[in-house]
């Protein structure tokens, strides 16, 4: 089993939760947050200047079986782009178990 933990804009999330319901992946957990990043470069909107370290995020964490990662990854990645400076980034870790609570079960099993 694998952890996706993905940090994406905000305005991409319904975009990309779309996305994961179409390649089979119906649970998952998010936050919003807020957080720095390397960028340095400064955008003007309408005569107003923001730094895109600024911008509103949305933090997905996603639990799948191994022979879901690649169609979840690029599910995000195909859905969450913009071209643009702070589009966001995707981690992957793995899990050791998981644990249904209700029954006990335990298993790559528990995810579907």
């Amino acid at each position: 089993m694998k952890k996706i933990e993905a940090i994406i804009r905000k305005s991409k999330f319904t975009t990309v939760k779309n996305a994961l319901h179409e390649v089979g992946i119906n649970f998952f957990s998010y936050w919003d947050v807020t957080g720095l990043g390397n960028e340095q470069e400064g955008h003007v909107y309408r005569g107003v200047s923001y730094s895109t370290s600024d911008i509103q995020r949305r933090y997905l964490s996603i639990v799948v079986n191994d022979d879901f990662l690649d169609v979840a990854i690029k599910a995000i990645l195909d859905s969450a782009s913009t071209g643009d400076v702070g589009d966001g980034k995707i981690f992957v870790s793995n899990i050791e178990e998981c644990y249904r609570i209700r029954t006990g079960e335990k298993g790559g099993t528990t995810l579907k």
